[in-house]
Protein backbone atom coordinates (compact mmCIF):
# COMPACT_ATOMS: atom_id res chain seq x y z
CA UNK A 1 0.00 0.00 0.00
CA UNK A 2 1.67 3.20 -1.19
CA UNK A 3 1.41 6.62 0.44
CA UNK A 4 -0.65 8.23 -2.38
CA UNK A 5 -3.11 5.31 -2.37
CA UNK A 6 -3.40 5.41 1.42
CA UNK A 7 -3.80 9.19 1.38
CA UNK A 8 -6.62 9.25 -1.18
CA UNK A 9 -8.40 6.40 0.64
CA UNK A 10 -8.26 8.28 3.94
CA UNK A 11 -9.32 11.53 2.27
CA UNK A 12 -12.34 9.95 0.59
CA UNK A 13 -13.32 8.13 3.79
CA UNK A 14 -12.92 11.31 5.85
CA UNK A 15 -15.25 13.23 3.56
CA UNK A 16 -17.82 10.50 2.94
CA UNK A 17 -18.09 7.60 5.43
CA UNK A 18 -17.06 9.71 8.42
CA UNK A 19 -19.47 12.48 7.42
CA UNK A 20 -22.26 9.92 7.10
CA UNK A 21 -21.61 8.69 10.64
CA UNK A 22 -21.43 12.25 11.95
CA UNK A 23 -24.77 13.16 10.39
CA UNK A 24 -26.40 10.05 11.87
CA UNK A 25 -25.51 11.06 15.42
CA UNK A 26 -25.30 14.87 15.29
CA UNK A 27 -29.04 15.38 15.92
CA UNK A 28 -28.99 13.33 19.13
CA UNK A 29 -27.25 15.72 21.53
CA UNK A 30 -28.94 19.05 20.59
CA UNK A 31 -32.45 17.55 20.30
CA UNK A 32 -33.96 19.61 23.12
CA UNK A 33 -32.26 22.80 21.91
CA UNK A 34 -33.57 22.33 18.36
CA UNK A 35 -37.08 21.60 19.65
CA UNK A 36 -36.94 24.75 21.79
CA UNK A 37 -35.90 26.76 18.72
CA UNK A 38 -38.77 25.31 16.70
CA UNK A 39 -41.24 26.10 19.49
CA UNK A 40 -39.97 29.67 19.96
CA UNK A 41 -40.05 30.36 16.21
CA UNK A 42 -43.57 29.00 15.90
CA UNK A 43 -44.66 31.17 18.83
CA UNK A 44 -43.14 34.29 17.21
CA UNK A 45 -44.88 33.55 13.91
CA UNK A 46 -48.31 32.48 15.08
CA UNK A 47 -48.60 33.72 18.67
CA UNK A 48 -48.67 30.28 20.29
CA UNK A 49 -46.25 27.40 20.76
CA UNK A 50 -46.39 23.93 19.27
CA UNK A 51 -48.20 21.12 21.06
CA UNK A 52 -46.15 18.05 21.96
CA UNK A 53 -47.42 15.95 19.03
CA UNK A 54 -46.74 18.46 16.21
CA UNK A 55 -43.37 19.36 17.76
CA UNK A 56 -42.38 15.69 17.83
CA UNK A 57 -43.54 15.36 14.22
CA UNK A 58 -41.45 18.34 13.11
CA UNK A 59 -38.35 17.09 14.90
CA UNK A 60 -38.82 13.52 13.63
CA UNK A 61 -38.96 14.95 10.11
CA UNK A 62 -35.72 16.85 10.77
CA UNK A 63 -34.03 13.64 11.88
CA UNK A 64 -35.36 11.32 9.20
CA UNK A 65 -35.31 13.54 6.11
CA UNK A 66 -31.56 12.89 6.01
CA UNK A 67 -32.40 9.37 4.82
CA UNK A 68 -34.79 10.60 2.12
CA UNK A 69 -31.99 12.76 0.77
CA UNK A 70 -29.75 9.70 0.91
CA UNK A 71 -32.25 7.70 -1.13
CA UNK A 72 -32.31 10.34 -3.87
CA UNK A 73 -28.51 10.66 -3.81
CA UNK A 74 -27.99 6.92 -4.12
CA UNK A 75 -30.12 6.85 -7.28
CA UNK A 76 -28.24 9.78 -8.86
CA UNK A 77 -24.70 8.61 -8.15
CA UNK A 78 -24.35 6.57 -11.34
CA UNK A 79 -25.26 9.54 -13.54
CA UNK A 80 -22.81 11.81 -11.68
CA UNK A 81 -19.91 9.36 -11.96
CA UNK A 82 -20.55 8.74 -15.64
CA UNK A 83 -20.59 12.46 -16.38
CA UNK A 84 -17.93 13.88 -14.05
CA UNK A 85 -15.79 10.91 -12.99
CA UNK A 86 -15.25 9.80 -9.42
CA UNK A 87 -13.15 12.80 -8.39
CA UNK A 88 -15.58 15.19 -10.05
CA UNK A 89 -18.60 13.57 -8.42
CA UNK A 90 -16.97 13.69 -4.98
CA UNK A 91 -16.02 17.35 -5.45
CA UNK A 92 -19.55 18.32 -6.43
CA UNK A 93 -20.93 16.35 -3.49
CA UNK A 94 -18.59 18.28 -1.18
CA UNK A 95 -20.08 21.53 -2.51
CA UNK A 96 -23.49 20.25 -1.42
CA UNK A 97 -22.19 19.86 2.13
CA UNK A 98 -20.96 23.46 2.15
CA UNK A 99 -24.44 24.56 1.07
CA UNK A 100 -26.07 22.39 3.76
CA UNK A 101 -23.71 23.75 6.42
CA UNK A 102 -24.71 27.29 5.45
CA UNK A 103 -28.41 26.49 5.73
CA UNK A 104 -28.07 24.87 9.16
CA UNK A 105 -25.49 27.32 10.51
CA UNK A 106 -27.58 30.44 9.82
CA UNK A 107 -31.00 28.91 10.57
CA UNK A 108 -31.31 30.37 14.07
CA UNK A 109 -30.09 33.83 13.03
CA UNK A 110 -32.75 33.91 10.32
CA UNK A 111 -35.42 32.29 12.50
CA UNK A 112 -36.06 29.49 10.02
CA UNK A 113 -36.62 25.86 11.08
CA UNK A 114 -37.11 25.12 7.38
CA UNK A 115 -33.40 25.82 6.82
CA UNK A 116 -32.45 23.08 9.30
CA UNK A 117 -34.69 20.58 7.52
CA UNK A 118 -33.38 21.60 4.07
CA UNK A 119 -29.79 21.37 5.32
CA UNK A 120 -30.40 17.88 6.71
CA UNK A 121 -31.90 16.72 3.42
CA UNK A 122 -28.89 18.07 1.49
CA UNK A 123 -26.43 16.27 3.78
CA UNK A 124 -28.42 13.11 3.08
CA UNK A 125 -28.14 13.76 -0.65
CA UNK A 126 -24.36 13.94 -0.21
CA UNK A 127 -24.15 10.76 1.87
CA UNK A 128 -26.33 8.81 -0.55
CA UNK A 129 -24.15 9.89 -3.45
CA UNK A 130 -20.69 9.25 -2.07
CA UNK A 131 -20.78 7.19 1.11
CA UNK A 132 -19.26 3.74 0.46
CA UNK A 133 -21.37 0.98 1.83
CA UNK A 134 -24.51 3.13 2.16
CA UNK A 135 -26.00 2.38 -1.22
CA UNK A 136 -24.14 2.12 -4.50
CA UNK A 137 -20.60 2.59 -3.21
CA UNK A 138 -19.13 5.44 -5.25
CA UNK A 139 -15.43 5.15 -4.39
CA UNK A 140 -15.59 1.36 -4.49
CA UNK A 141 -13.08 0.12 -7.01
CA UNK A 142 -11.70 3.60 -7.61
CA UNK A 143 -8.19 2.42 -6.83
CA UNK A 144 -5.95 0.64 -9.31
CA UNK A 145 -7.20 -2.84 -8.54
CA UNK A 146 -9.97 -4.75 -10.20
CA UNK A 147 -13.42 -5.21 -8.73
CA UNK A 148 -12.71 -8.73 -7.52
CA UNK A 149 -9.43 -7.69 -5.93
CA UNK A 150 -11.17 -4.79 -4.28
CA UNK A 151 -13.71 -7.14 -2.76
CA UNK A 152 -11.38 -9.95 -1.76
CA UNK A 153 -8.27 -8.07 -0.71
CA UNK A 154 -9.56 -4.73 0.52
CA UNK A 155 -12.88 -5.67 2.17
CA UNK A 156 -13.83 -2.07 1.55
CA UNK A 157 -17.17 -2.11 3.32
CA UNK A 158 -15.77 -3.06 6.78
CA UNK A 159 -13.16 -0.30 6.41
CA UNK A 160 -15.90 2.16 5.53
CA UNK A 161 -17.76 0.94 8.63
CA UNK A 162 -14.80 1.96 10.82
CA UNK A 163 -14.97 5.53 9.51
CA UNK A 164 -18.75 5.60 10.00
CA UNK A 165 -18.21 4.59 13.64
CA UNK A 166 -15.52 7.27 13.92
CA UNK A 167 -17.99 9.84 12.59
CA UNK A 168 -20.64 8.80 15.12
CA UNK A 169 -18.06 9.03 17.92
CA UNK A 170 -16.93 12.49 16.74
CA UNK A 171 -20.51 13.78 16.91
CA UNK A 172 -20.92 12.34 20.40
CA UNK A 173 -17.70 13.95 21.65
CA UNK A 174 -18.46 17.35 20.12
CA UNK A 175 -21.92 17.15 21.69
CA UNK A 176 -20.49 17.23 25.22
CA UNK A 177 -21.51 20.31 27.27
CA UNK A 178 -17.85 21.41 27.47
CA UNK A 179 -17.61 21.61 23.66
CA UNK A 180 -20.61 22.29 21.39
CA UNK A 181 -23.38 20.76 23.49
CA UNK A 182 -24.76 24.03 24.86
CA UNK A 183 -27.82 25.75 23.44
CA UNK A 184 -25.97 28.63 21.81
CA UNK A 185 -23.70 26.30 19.85
CA UNK A 186 -26.15 23.89 18.19
CA UNK A 187 -26.18 25.65 14.76
CA UNK A 188 -22.37 25.49 14.74
CA UNK A 189 -22.54 21.86 15.86
CA UNK A 190 -24.73 20.94 12.87
CA UNK A 191 -22.57 22.92 10.42
CA UNK A 192 -19.22 21.37 11.46
CA UNK A 193 -19.74 19.13 8.42
CA UNK A 194 -18.23 21.89 6.25
CA UNK A 195 -14.74 21.19 7.69
CA UNK A 196 -14.15 17.68 6.24
CA UNK A 197 -16.01 18.66 3.06
CA UNK A 198 -13.73 21.69 2.58
CA UNK A 199 -10.60 19.59 3.13
CA UNK A 200 -11.80 17.04 0.61
CA UNK A 201 -12.65 19.76 -1.90
CA UNK A 202 -9.20 21.35 -1.54
CA UNK A 203 -7.07 18.20 -1.49
CA UNK A 204 -8.89 15.83 -3.85
CA UNK A 205 -7.53 17.67 -6.90
CA UNK A 206 -4.00 16.78 -5.77
CA UNK A 207 -4.68 13.19 -6.81
CA UNK A 208 -5.34 11.79 -10.29
CA UNK A 209 -8.67 10.33 -11.36
CA UNK A 210 -9.34 6.65 -10.71
CA UNK A 211 -7.24 4.52 -13.11
CA UNK A 212 -10.12 2.08 -13.58
CA UNK A 213 -12.51 4.89 -14.45
CA UNK A 214 -10.04 6.39 -16.94
CA UNK A 215 -9.37 3.10 -18.72
CA UNK A 216 -12.64 1.19 -18.48
CA UNK A 217 -15.14 4.03 -18.81
CA UNK A 218 -13.13 6.68 -20.71
CA UNK A 219 -10.74 4.40 -22.61
CA UNK A 220 -7.90 6.77 -21.69
CA UNK A 221 -4.90 4.43 -21.62
CA UNK A 222 -2.34 7.24 -21.24
CA UNK A 223 -4.23 8.84 -18.34
CA UNK A 224 -4.75 5.49 -16.63
CA UNK A 225 -1.04 4.67 -16.96
CA UNK A 226 -0.01 8.00 -15.41
CA UNK A 227 -2.50 7.51 -12.57
CA UNK A 228 -1.18 4.00 -11.92
CA UNK A 229 2.39 5.31 -11.79
CA UNK A 230 1.31 7.84 -9.18
CA UNK A 231 -0.78 5.49 -7.05
CA UNK A 232 1.52 2.45 -7.16
CA UNK A 233 4.80 4.37 -7.06
CA UNK A 234 6.44 2.18 -9.70
CA UNK A 235 7.09 2.54 -13.44
CA UNK A 236 6.15 -1.10 -14.04
CA UNK A 237 2.35 -1.11 -14.20
CA UNK A 238 1.86 -3.33 -17.23
CA UNK A 239 0.46 -6.27 -15.29
CA UNK A 240 -2.18 -4.13 -13.60
CA UNK A 241 -2.94 -2.38 -16.90
CA UNK A 242 -3.33 -5.74 -18.64
CA UNK A 243 -5.75 -6.97 -15.98
CA UNK A 244 -7.81 -3.79 -16.29
CA UNK A 245 -7.96 -4.15 -20.09
CA UNK A 246 -9.19 -7.72 -19.69
CA UNK A 247 -11.87 -6.44 -17.32
CA UNK A 248 -12.78 -3.75 -19.86
CA UNK A 249 -13.23 -6.38 -22.58
CA UNK A 250 -15.27 -8.55 -20.25
CA UNK A 251 -17.55 -5.67 -19.26
CA UNK A 252 -18.01 -4.47 -22.84
CA UNK A 253 -19.33 -7.89 -23.85
CA UNK A 254 -21.60 -8.13 -20.83
CA UNK A 255 -25.20 -6.90 -20.81
CA UNK A 256 -26.05 -5.25 -17.50
CA UNK A 257 -29.34 -6.22 -15.88
CA UNK A 258 -31.85 -3.52 -14.90
CA UNK A 259 -33.64 -3.48 -11.55
CA UNK A 260 -36.87 -4.65 -13.19
CA UNK A 261 -35.04 -7.51 -14.94
CA UNK A 262 -33.39 -8.48 -11.66
CA UNK A 263 -36.73 -8.63 -9.86
CA UNK A 264 -38.21 -10.79 -12.64
CA UNK A 265 -35.21 -13.14 -12.95
CA UNK A 266 -36.31 -16.40 -11.32
CA UNK A 267 -32.77 -17.82 -11.44
CA UNK A 268 -31.65 -15.35 -8.74
CA UNK A 269 -34.94 -14.93 -6.85
CA UNK A 270 -33.52 -16.29 -3.58
CA UNK A 271 -30.43 -14.10 -3.86
CA UNK A 272 -32.63 -11.05 -4.49
CA UNK A 273 -34.91 -11.90 -1.57
CA UNK A 274 -31.83 -12.34 0.62
CA UNK A 275 -30.57 -8.87 -0.32
CA UNK A 276 -34.00 -7.45 0.55
CA UNK A 277 -34.12 -9.24 3.92
CA UNK A 278 -30.61 -8.40 5.14
CA UNK A 279 -30.66 -4.77 3.97
CA UNK A 280 -34.14 -4.04 5.34
CA UNK A 281 -33.33 -5.95 8.51
CA UNK A 282 -30.12 -3.98 8.95
CA UNK A 283 -32.05 -0.71 9.36
CA UNK A 284 -35.20 -2.12 10.98
CA UNK A 285 -33.01 -3.70 13.67
CA UNK A 286 -33.32 -0.47 15.67
CA UNK A 287 -29.75 0.73 15.29
CA UNK A 288 -30.91 4.02 13.77
CA UNK A 289 -33.21 4.61 16.73
CA UNK A 290 -30.15 4.16 18.96
CA UNK A 291 -28.03 6.59 16.93
CA UNK A 292 -30.74 9.22 16.41
CA UNK A 293 -32.27 9.15 19.89
CA UNK A 294 -29.55 7.84 22.27
CA UNK A 295 -30.01 10.59 24.85
CA UNK A 296 -33.80 10.17 24.88
CA UNK A 297 -33.42 6.41 25.38
CA UNK A 298 -31.00 6.92 28.28
CA UNK A 299 -33.29 9.56 29.79
CA UNK A 300 -36.18 7.08 29.76
CA UNK A 301 -34.02 4.47 31.46
CA UNK A 302 -33.46 6.81 34.41
CA UNK A 303 -29.84 7.83 33.79
CA UNK A 304 -29.23 11.25 35.43
CA UNK A 305 -29.28 14.05 32.83
CA UNK A 306 -25.76 15.21 33.76
CA UNK A 307 -24.34 11.73 33.03
CA UNK A 308 -26.12 11.06 29.72
CA UNK A 309 -23.65 12.83 27.35
CA UNK A 310 -20.69 10.94 28.83
CA UNK A 311 -22.57 7.63 28.77
CA UNK A 312 -23.29 8.27 25.10
CA UNK A 313 -19.61 8.94 24.38
CA UNK A 314 -18.76 5.67 26.12
CA UNK A 315 -21.08 3.77 23.80
CA UNK A 316 -19.38 5.46 20.83
CA UNK A 317 -15.95 4.32 21.99
CA UNK A 318 -17.20 0.74 22.31
CA UNK A 319 -18.72 1.09 18.84
CA UNK A 320 -15.29 1.86 17.35
CA UNK A 321 -13.75 -1.17 19.07
CA UNK A 322 -16.57 -3.39 17.82
CA UNK A 323 -16.15 -1.98 14.30
CA UNK A 324 -12.43 -2.81 14.37
CA UNK A 325 -13.20 -6.35 15.54
CA UNK A 326 -15.62 -6.71 12.63
CA UNK A 327 -12.97 -5.46 10.18
CA UNK A 328 -10.39 -8.00 11.31
CA UNK A 329 -12.68 -11.01 11.70
CA UNK A 330 -14.93 -10.85 8.64
CA UNK A 331 -12.41 -12.62 6.38
CA UNK A 332 -11.36 -15.13 9.04
CA UNK A 333 -14.69 -16.09 10.57
CA UNK A 334 -16.89 -15.71 7.50
CA UNK A 335 -20.11 -13.84 6.75
CA UNK A 336 -22.78 -16.12 8.22
CA UNK A 337 -21.44 -16.45 11.79
CA UNK A 338 -20.97 -12.69 12.13
CA UNK A 339 -24.36 -11.65 10.79
CA UNK A 340 -26.30 -14.37 12.65
CA UNK A 341 -24.50 -13.68 15.95
CA UNK A 342 -24.88 -9.93 15.47
CA UNK A 343 -28.63 -10.02 14.83
CA UNK A 344 -29.19 -12.49 17.69
CA UNK A 345 -27.24 -10.27 20.10
CA UNK A 346 -29.24 -7.23 18.98
CA UNK A 347 -32.52 -9.09 19.41
CA UNK A 348 -31.69 -10.30 22.91
CA UNK A 349 -30.47 -6.84 23.96
CA UNK A 350 -33.60 -5.16 22.56
CA UNK A 351 -35.72 -7.49 24.70
CA UNK A 352 -33.37 -6.71 27.59
CA UNK A 353 -34.14 -2.99 27.30
CA UNK A 354 -37.87 -3.74 27.53
CA UNK A 355 -37.40 -5.90 30.62
CA UNK A 356 -35.12 -3.38 32.34
CA UNK A 357 -37.52 -0.49 31.67
CA UNK A 358 -40.43 -2.47 33.13
CA UNK A 359 -38.48 -3.39 36.26
CA UNK A 360 -36.51 -0.20 36.91
CA UNK A 361 -39.19 1.29 39.21
CA UNK A 362 -38.79 -1.67 41.58
CA UNK A 363 -35.10 -2.26 40.90
CA UNK A 364 -33.19 1.02 40.33
CA UNK A 365 -30.03 -0.83 39.28
CA UNK A 366 -31.85 -2.04 36.15
CA UNK A 367 -30.93 1.29 34.52
CA UNK A 368 -27.39 -0.05 34.17
CA UNK A 369 -28.77 -3.15 32.49
CA UNK A 370 -30.44 -0.82 29.97
CA UNK A 371 -27.11 0.86 29.24
CA UNK A 372 -25.44 -2.53 28.85
CA UNK A 373 -28.18 -3.59 26.41
CA UNK A 374 -27.72 -0.43 24.33
CA UNK A 375 -24.00 -1.16 24.21
CA UNK A 376 -24.80 -4.75 23.22
CA UNK A 377 -27.02 -3.59 20.34
CA UNK A 378 -24.28 -1.28 19.03
CA UNK A 379 -21.54 -3.89 19.40
CA UNK A 380 -23.64 -6.62 17.80
CA UNK A 381 -24.49 -4.36 14.87
CA UNK A 382 -20.91 -3.22 14.22
CA UNK A 383 -19.44 -6.72 14.35
CA UNK A 384 -21.81 -8.19 11.77
CA UNK A 385 -24.95 -6.62 10.32
CA UNK A 386 -23.23 -3.29 9.63
CA UNK A 387 -20.71 -4.51 7.07
CA UNK A 388 -21.72 -7.98 5.92
CA UNK A 389 -24.82 -7.09 3.82
CA UNK A 390 -22.78 -5.02 1.35
CA UNK A 391 -20.11 -7.68 0.90
CA UNK A 392 -22.81 -10.32 0.63
CA UNK A 393 -24.67 -8.34 -2.05
CA UNK A 394 -21.57 -8.40 -4.25
CA UNK A 395 -20.85 -12.07 -3.59
CA UNK A 396 -24.37 -13.35 -4.25
CA UNK A 397 -24.50 -12.00 -7.82
CA UNK A 398 -22.42 -12.10 -10.96
CA UNK A 399 -21.05 -8.81 -12.32
CA UNK A 400 -24.01 -8.20 -14.66
CA UNK A 401 -26.49 -8.28 -11.76
CA UNK A 402 -24.50 -6.42 -9.10
CA UNK A 403 -25.39 -2.79 -9.97
CA UNK A 404 -29.11 -3.59 -9.91
CA UNK A 405 -28.71 -5.55 -6.67
CA UNK A 406 -26.91 -2.60 -5.07
CA UNK A 407 -29.74 -0.28 -6.13
CA UNK A 408 -32.35 -2.58 -4.59
CA UNK A 409 -30.39 -3.06 -1.37
CA UNK A 410 -29.34 0.57 -1.09
CA UNK A 411 -32.82 1.95 -1.74
CA UNK A 412 -34.32 -0.34 0.90
CA UNK A 413 -31.54 0.63 3.26
CA UNK A 414 -32.28 4.33 2.99
CA UNK A 415 -36.07 3.93 3.03
CA UNK A 416 -36.01 1.80 6.19
CA UNK A 417 -33.57 4.29 7.75
CA UNK A 418 -36.17 7.02 7.11
CA UNK A 419 -39.03 4.89 8.45
CA UNK A 420 -37.26 4.13 11.74
CA UNK A 421 -36.10 7.71 12.25
CA UNK A 422 -39.57 9.10 11.61
CA UNK A 423 -41.73 6.51 13.38
CA UNK A 424 -39.64 5.68 16.48
CA UNK A 425 -40.62 8.73 18.61
CA UNK A 426 -44.32 7.97 18.05
CA UNK A 427 -43.77 4.24 18.62
CA UNK A 428 -42.04 5.07 21.87
CA UNK A 429 -44.92 7.33 22.97
CA UNK A 430 -47.61 4.76 22.15
CA UNK A 431 -45.94 1.47 23.12
CA UNK A 432 -43.57 2.65 25.85
CA UNK A 433 -41.08 0.00 26.93
CA UNK A 434 -42.63 -2.55 24.59
CA UNK A 435 -41.51 -0.66 21.45
CA UNK A 436 -38.13 -2.42 21.61
CA UNK A 437 -39.84 -5.79 21.17
CA UNK A 438 -40.55 -4.77 17.56
CA UNK A 439 -36.80 -4.52 16.94
CA UNK A 440 -36.26 -7.76 18.85
CA UNK A 441 -38.67 -9.59 16.53
CA UNK A 442 -37.07 -8.16 13.38
CA UNK A 443 -33.54 -9.10 14.49
CA UNK A 444 -34.42 -12.67 15.44
CA UNK A 445 -36.42 -13.24 12.24
CA UNK A 446 -33.55 -11.98 10.06
CA UNK A 447 -31.08 -14.18 11.97
CA UNK A 448 -33.38 -17.18 11.41
CA UNK A 449 -33.69 -16.39 7.69
CA UNK A 450 -29.90 -16.15 7.28
CA UNK A 451 -29.43 -19.40 9.21
CA UNK A 452 -31.98 -21.30 7.08
CA UNK A 453 -31.51 -19.76 3.63
CA UNK A 454 -28.23 -17.90 3.02
CA UNK A 455 -25.08 -20.00 2.58
CA UNK A 456 -21.59 -18.94 3.57
CA UNK A 457 -20.25 -16.82 0.67
CA UNK A 458 -16.64 -16.55 1.81
CA UNK A 459 -14.21 -17.93 -0.80
CA UNK A 460 -17.04 -19.23 -2.99
CA UNK A 461 -17.68 -18.48 -6.66
CA UNK A 462 -21.01 -17.25 -7.96
CA UNK A 463 -21.68 -20.66 -9.54
CA UNK A 464 -21.08 -22.46 -6.25
CA UNK A 465 -23.42 -20.08 -4.42
CA UNK A 466 -26.10 -20.41 -7.13
CA UNK A 467 -25.90 -24.22 -6.90
CA UNK A 468 -26.48 -24.05 -3.12
CA UNK A 469 -29.50 -21.78 -3.57
CA UNK A 470 -30.92 -24.05 -6.27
Amino acid sequence: LTFPLLSVTLLVSFGSSMLYGYNLAVVNSPAEHIKAFYNATWSQRYGHGLAHGPLTLLYALTVSIFALGGLVGSLLVGVLVERYGRNGALSRSALLVLLAGGFMGFSRELGSPEMVIIGRSITGLHSGGCCPGCAQPLPHGSGPYSHSQGMEKASYSPKALFFICLGVFSAQVLGLPELLGEDRFWPLFLSVVVVPASLQLLLLHCFPESPRYLLIERNDVHGATKALHRFLGTPDVQDVLKEMKEEQRSLSSMEMVSVWQLLRDRSVRWQTLSVVVVNAGMQLSGIDAIWFYTNTIFENTGIPASQIPYTTVGTGAIEIVAGLIGCFTIERVGRRPLIITGFCAMGVCSAGITVSLLLQAALPWMRYVSVACVVGIIAGFCMGPAGVPFLMTAELFMQSHRPAAYIVGGSLNWFCNFAVGFIFPFLQMSAGAFCYLVFCGVCLLVALYVYLIIPETKNKTFMEISHIFA
